[in-house]
């Protein structure tokens, strides 16, 4: 069977010694306050000079900020983590600059994620060990799963998060052999009582793994609120805090991640909806059940791996009303109020709501996929009906 090479990243857990531990803390430092103060600069000279500044000239600053004196300690870490945060910075303004995302701000410790991106030259790879550039013992790494025969990592991330966990990404070249075509299709309407309704009528249930943890996590919380700031007692109840948070991301990515491995393997084309959770979890009633469904997670999984294994994953316009629209006759419902779970068209056919969007959301989507075109809400043809 035909496979594709791509670029795959492996994870795993690591446990550093007391010396690397600090010598990754430093490295961390750097990697942040180059990233500051390269921000810094940029904003400055578009502020008063109306001038824009490259990845290029950042580099060259970062060049004279280690000849500098005052910040020589610059040149203690490994230069590709300092590189690489002057390249995510370039990246964060070229969203920014693309309307993809708001205008770059500072990395501030302990609220942003750690982490330090080392190149080909500046780690070893050798009998199964990682030795970082200016560390004289090979990470203790957990190796959960094996690489892909024959690979050579070309990067390596590590990281650690707010629970003190530290992690490294190897990223290799790797072989996916495509799947097997099938013929079966499938729409995928999200929700909060259930996850995901398919278009085949199945319900996907939804854990609300936030919901689970929430009463120890306000608790946590509570306790946080009480302890003074800077001490230690006050370190010790954030780490709970974020051991909580930790425990319901895992589960949450897990779940997320077997599912759709399973859609991806089942279905030749998927089609969701397009939806823009940043402006739906501003509804104070919904948002924290938004959250914790992490819809926007779930279709990135689903795009990635539908690109890896040969299938398709159709994104039908976030206006189309998949659930005022009769997946039977076509008729457009004028009103249908988020109450209303099961309706009934001037045509006799009666609709539960959920699988009526998703029969509709996958109907949409061949037609996309088809024609290649965007999907618009269609021309006003209303059946002024009541529904129930």
């Amino acid at each position: 069977m035909a496979g594709r090479v791509v670029r795959r990243a492996f994870k795993y857990r690591f446990y550093p010694t007391a010396v690397q531990a600090e010598q990754l803390a430093r490295t961390f430092g750097c990697t942040r306050y180059v990233y500051n103060r390269a921000s810094a600069e940029r904003t400055r000279a578009w502020s008063q000079e109306g001038r824009r500044v490259s990845y290029a000239d950042t580099s060259k600053m970062l060049t004279g900020w280690k000849r500098d004196a005052e910040t020589a300690w610059l040149s203690e870490p490994s230069k590709g983590p300092l590189q690489e945060s002057l390249r995510q910075l370039q990246g964060a303004y070229d969203r920014f600059w693309r309307k993809q995302s708001r205008y770059p701000q500072f990395k501030r410790k302990g609220q942003s994620k750690d982490s330090a991106t080392y190149f080909s030259n500046c780690f070893t790879y050798r009998g199964g060990q990682i030795r970082l550039a200016k560390q004289s013992e090979p990470l203790d790494i957990r190796w959960s799963r094996p690489l892909p025969d024959g690979a050579t990592p070309s990067q390596v991330t590590v990281s650690r998060n707010a629970r003190g966990q530290y992690h490294i990404s190897i990223l290799v070249e790797d072989t996916i052999p495509e799947l097997e075509p099938v013929d079966r299709v499938v729409g995928l309407d999200a929700g909060i009582t259930s996850l995901y309704t398919l278009s085949t009528g199945e319900k996907i249930t939804n854990p609300r793994h936030e919901r689970r943890d929430r009463a120890r996590l306000a608790k946590a919380q509570r306790v946080l609120a009480k302890k003074q700031k800077g001490s230690r007692n006050r370190a010790k109840a954030r780490l709970k805090v974020a051991k909580i948070h930790g425990r319901i991301a895992d589960r949450r990515r897990d779940y997320l991640h077997k599912l759709s491995t399973r859609l991806v393997r089942e279905n030749q084309v998927i089609a969701i909806e397009d939806l823009s959770v940043r402006t739906m979890v501003r509804n104070r009633k919904l948002s924290r059940a938004i959250s914790d469904a992490g819809w926007s997670e779930f279709r990135s999984m689903l795009e990635y791996k539908a690109d890896w294994y040969g299938r398709r994953v159709v994104a039908v316009d976030r206006f189309y009303p998949s659930s005022q629209t009769c997946s039977v006759c076509g008729v457009i419902v004028s009103a249908m109020p988020l109450n209303v779970r099961e309706w009934t068209c001037g045509c006799g056919a009666v609709h539960d709501r959920d699988v009526n969007a998703a029969r509709n959301i996958l109907a949409v989507g061949l037609t996309v996929a088809a024609c290649g075109d965007g999907v618009r809400r269609p021309a006003p043809k209303v059946w002024g009906g009541n529904c129930r």
